[in-house]
């Protein structure tokens, strides 16, 4: 009988369902069995129930006894530990059986660090039973199911709750809200967006519940709400106090390419990249980092706006005082070049103190040059102060000047009028450069290679390195220019001809060339060239051929026209005729003596011929 009895206790059934179970008559059969019932307890049995109850009856009082049970599932409940394993306690939570808690679940509630037999815990009871027969309990639910009571809590009463920041997912971050994990959009970490959140990683800090969803386990918290609560008052006292050269404290908030953006505490400021220090930053993180406290001093605070322009180069003293006295006008001194640009390099002469060299100013010969290739980023310069400009923080240098003008020496070489010798540089469709120096080149016209050519076809004759001869026929150093001739080396034919010609005259001219629009000649004993119209070979029409003279012939004409530029002159035999015939007329006589044209004619070229 002590058998069956243990076998039911093994069953999870209590000392009462027992007795009422097997219709004990004896007490003694309960107190004989091996079961560990202590004998004081059977005072709660209740003897009054008719000891032959059959098992239907206990049914239906089992029923009884476990009615509501079931509504328990999905709570938590108090438990008692009643014993330990291996990894697991068992707690008794007054059901038919006991459950079973992870010691590692008990472990993370800092109300258990030292568990004990007797001691109360918070359950979550899962379920009524599980493939053992034991009701399936959990601690770490407990813990998760009473912060989610206390969110709500907070949520209903829009409180504040404190978090951390310990993952990012897409689209934002997660929290963790004492146990419960809530989503912290992007849009909702700050009131600005920050590049770099790392800072903010792991820190305990407060949040504002947004949306709670119980059945999705969903949380929806943001900081930003918090911020902008925070600041609104803080903005306000603060904005309320500042003014102009007042020193603050802030934090560097973020970077960008043109600045920093300070949190004032309740506001920002910003911080220009040129008033972060007196000498050159190319990029304030050269500076500074997110999340570093800096003194600032407000320069600028428009009241309307409520912008404020902060510096840190205006806590220091400025380097510019006494520059005057210390790079006076027309010094050379070294300095270090700090930036390069287009226009020019940057030079540092002393801490906090820079100078700009122009690039017109950087080499006396070099034209359309590009500054990086004449110096470079930490190179040591020596330069020239040109101006200065103390109010505006401008110094002007130079670096030619510190070095000889090879202009002044080439001066002193050569003079107007004087013949050099020069390699061809390059040439060009305008003309030739030639090399006088290793600094300087001359430029030869094309209208200045020859006299008697046009300037594209001697500029053919002319190879790049060859060696020439020039005249030099001006030298402007404020300009840069030398300019130079070829032609000039010998005289002008032409100019010497004309000497001896002038418009109006008669002279002999030796046909050179027949063309169908006239005659090409050679003017009288000079090298000028002439040119006779088809038109004016006679004063006869029919006698106006071309091909009635050749090559070497000799005629009469009269000069008609000198063109200097084309270097040519326009002849005419008709006009030579024509005043002939006048001067006959008003020699031999008139139409009104009688005497025919032939009369007066004949004899006149009779006297001719004799001639």
């Amino acid at each position: 009988m002590s058998l069956e009895i243990d076998d039911l206790f093994k069953k999870g059934l209590s000392k009462k369902e027992v007795i009422m179970t097997k219709n004990i008559q004896n007490l003694d059969q309960l107190e004989n069995s091996e079961s560990d019932i202590v004998t004081n307890d059977i005072d709660e049995v209740d003897f009054n129930v008719p000891v032959m109850a059959s098992q239907e009856n206990f049914a239906a009082l089992l029923e009884e006894s476990f009615a509501g049970s079931e509504e328990l599932i999905g709570k938590v409940i108090k438990g008692t530990v009643v014993s330990f394993d291996k990894d697991s306690a068992i707690v008794d939570v007054g059901l038919k059986s006991e459950g079973r808690v992870l010691l590692r679940e008990l472990k993370t509630s800092e109300e258990n660090k030292e568990l004990a037999i007797g001691d109360i815990v918070d359950v979550y009871l899962e379920r009524m039973e599980d493939k053992n027969g034991e009701i399936v309990l959990s601690h770490e639910k407990a813990r998760r199911e009473a912060v989610w009571i206390d969110l709500e809590k907070s949520f209903q009463k829009n409180e504040r709750v404190n978090g951390v920041i310990f993952g990012k997912v897409k689209g934002g971050f997660t929290v963790d809200l004492k146990g419960a994990v809530a989503f912290l959009p992007g849009s909702q970490v700050d009131i600005r967006p920050i590049r770099d959140i790392s800072p903010l990683i792991g820190l305990d800090q407060p949040f504002q519940i947004l949306k709670m969803d119980r059945a999705r386990g969903n949380i929806v918290v943001s900081r930003r709400s918090i911020l902008e609560e925070s600041r609104a008052d803080q903005r306000s006292e603060l904005l309320a106090e500042m003014k102009e050269g007042q020193v603050l404290e802030g934090v560097v908030k973020n970077i960008t390419d043109y600045g920093a953006f300070i949190d004032l505490g309740g506001v920002d400021g910003l911080l220009h990249v040129t008033d972060i220090a007196w000498n050159r930053v190319n990029h304030p993180s050269e500076v500074l980092q997110i999340g570093q406290k800096i003194n600032v001093a407000v320069i600028r605070f428009n009241p309307e706006t409520q912008r404020i322009s902060l510096g840190m180069k205006q806590l220091e003293k400025d380097p510019w005082d006494g520059v005057s006295e210390k790079f006076p006008t027309g010094t050379v001194v070294k300095g270090l070049v700090t930036n390069v640009t287009d226009y020019g390099a940057f030079v540092e002469l002393d801490k906090g103190i820079e100078g700009l060299v122009h690039v017109s100013e950087m080499s006396w010969t070099r034209r359309n040059l590009q500054p990086n290739k004449i110096v470079s980023v930490g190179q040591q310069v020596d330069v020239m102060i040109l101006d200065l400009e103390i109010e505006k923080h401008r110094i002007g240098l130079g670096m030619k000047q510190c070095i000889e003008n090879p202009w002044k020496k080439l001066q002193e070489k050569y003079s107007v009028g004087d013949i050099a010798e020069g390699e061809i540089k390059n040439i060009t469709e305008f003309g030739l450069f030639i090399g006088l120096s290793e600094e300087i080149d001359g430029m030869v016209h094309m209208s200045d290679l020859s006299w008697d050519e046009s300037g594209e076809e001697s500029i053919k004759k002319y190879t790049k390195g060859d060696h020439v001869q020039v005249r030099i026929l001006d030298i402007d150093a404020e300009k840069e220019r030398v300019v130079l001739g070829i032609k000039h080396l010998s005289d002008d034919k032409f100019s010497l001809g004309l000497e001896n010609i002038k418009r109006g005259e008669m002279v002999t001219c030796e046909v050179q060339k027949i063309t169908d629009g006239g005659l090409e000649v050679k003017v009288g004993d000079t090298e000028i060239s002439g040119f006779i119209r088809k038109a004016e070979l006679s004063k006869e029409r029919e006698d106006r051929r071309c091909d009635r003279f050749a090559v070497g012939e000799k005629l009469d004409a009269k000069v008609m026209a000198i063109d200097k530029s084309n270097r040519k002159v326009n002849l005419s035999v008709k006009a030579r005729e024509m005043e002939e015939e006048k001067k006959a007329m008003e020699e031999y006589g008139s139409t009104d003596s009688g005497a025919s044209l032939g009369d007066i004619l004949g004899p006149l070229m009779k006297q001719k011929e004799k001639k």
